[in-house]
């Protein structure tokens, strides 16, 4: 007999239990029954929904090949990673309470000291439609890091992110996070993070997200999404990481998981590490997102600028400024619409179990770094950037083949360039191929 309240926690024991021993007869419980599910990993609930338990994951192998930028001396090199390799274990207790962990045994997530946790976190959902959430979790800033990295279309999120990537980025820290939602279209949610080494003080770095969006039309293959992002957190402290740096859509040049390029170029486009007390002030970002989808055809777009102000120190003199957009267009040739919730997307579901679902798509990204500063040497690893204003700019052209909805293949070609920054080879321009298998369970 399994009491009621600990149905939950005891929810995988009993399912490998029922699996090696369907033999022996009906299951009982003194209280709520269990309805037990395999579909999509293993999750094990009681009927009145107090209490359930899921086992799931998800697996993304990738390999990719480069050249130009995004190699030091400009050749050819490639890269075989995972991606992500997450575990996770999640559920409800007590009706009101849940949780998640996911573990990354990818090493993309997290660190050696820390823990390589995606997540690990509880949400409260008693004072229904807001929901209070705290534990490590990244805060969202941007569409695209709302939706799941098993469902955004590229295999790279834009790479206008990588320039401001603590907006959305746990780095190891704890938050608290309060969100919630009204008549279906509208969510807001504040989150208060306390991240990175503490200060001479010892003080840990403080960071404020704040996110509204209004999606009047929220149904799959009928959405009109718009939205609005604000972070920002202190600069001051000694070691600082002030660099805006960014990969342009291709991991392989800097990873964990497996085998990364051997000298791959992730540039800095301005700014410098480890940087002195009160040579930095405060770090801020601000973004608009918006989203149109009819039928199976989706358009979407975001406008992100950061703005890292200059301290009191007389090496840094200006502020240093990015802003930058990216605008993607996607198309199901086999007719599905991609899947929506408020304030993300979500899965496409092939109708044909025989064929799947067949995606294609481009993206197009675009930043602009300024950054008039002296101090912090203009070669930055494998890139020589000038002083003043340094563009970025990529292309994505891929196609996604959801063959069912654990497994996706997915192919895309990149293209670079980019103008006041070369790699030591010379080299502005650079073409890269990425392909990868996604299981998710």
């Amino acid at each position: 007999m399994i009491r009621k309240h600990f149905a939950g926690f005891a929810a995988s024991a009993l399912a490998l239990a029922v699996s090696a021993q369907a033999f022996a007869g009906t299951v009982t419980t003194d209280g709520a029954d269990l309805v037990i599910k395999t579909k999509g990993g293993l999750e094990v609930a009681t009927t009145d929904k107090e209490f359930s338990f899921k086992l799931g994951g998800r697996l993304q192998a990738d390999y990719s090949q480069f050249d130009g930028f995004y190699t030091a001396d400009g050749g050819s090199q490639d890269a075989a990673y995972f991606r992500r390799a997450f575990l996770e274990l999640s559920g409800t207790a007590y009706k009101d309470w849940k949780y998640l962990m996911s573990y990354d045994f990818a090493h993309n997530a997290g660190s050696s000291d820390d823990g390589y946790f995606d997540e690990a976190s509880i949400t409260y959902t008693g004072f229904k439609p807001v929901e209070i959430r705290f534990g490590r979790f990244d805060p969202i800033f941007g569409l695209e890091k709302a939706t799941s990295s098993k469902w955004v279309t590229a295999p790279e999120r834009n790479a206008v992110y990588d320039l401001m990537d603590w907006t959305n980025s746990h780095q190891n820290g704890m938050g608290i996070e309060v969100a919630g939602t009204y008549a279906d279209s509208l969510l807001g949610a504040v989150t208060l993070s306390s991240k990175d080494n503490s200060d001479d003080n010892g003080q840990s770095t403080k960071q404020l997200n704040l996110r509204g969006v209004f999606a009047p039309m929220h149904e799959a293959g009928n959405v009109l999404h718009v939205g609005l992002n604000y972070a920002q957190r202190n600069a001051d402290d000694e070691g600082y990481d002030g660099r805006f740096r960014s990969r342009m859509g291709m991991r392989g040049v800097a990873t964990e998981g497996g085998t990364e390029a051997n000298s791959g170029n992730r540039a800095a486009f301005g700014g410098f590490n480890n940087a002195a007390a009160g040579d930095f002030d405060k770090d801020i970002a601000w973004g608009v997102e918006a989203a149109w989808a009819t039928g199976p055809f989706s358009l979407q777009g975001e406008y992100m600028q950061r703005t890292l102000e200059a301290g009191d120190n007389a090496g840094v003199t200006e502020d240093i400024d990015a802003d930058g957009f990216y605008v993607q267009a996607a198309y199901t040739l086999t007719g599905e619409a991609r899947g929506y919730k408020l304030g993300k997307f979500d899965a496409i579901k092939p109708q044909n179990k025989q064929t799947g679902a067949w995606e294609v798509f481009y993206r197009y990204d675009d930043f602009t770094v300024e950054d008039e500063n002296t101090k912090g040497s203009l070669t930055q690893g494998v890139a020589i950037r000038e002083l003043g204003e340094v563009d970025g700019k990529t292309h994505n052209l891929g196609v996604n083949w959801y063959v069912n909805e654990a497994v996706k293949l997915s192919a895309t070609y990149v293209k670079v360039k980019t103008d006041g920054i070369t790699n030591d080879a010379g080299d502005d321009d650079g073409d890269g191929f990425v392909v990868r298998g996604q299981y998710v369970f």
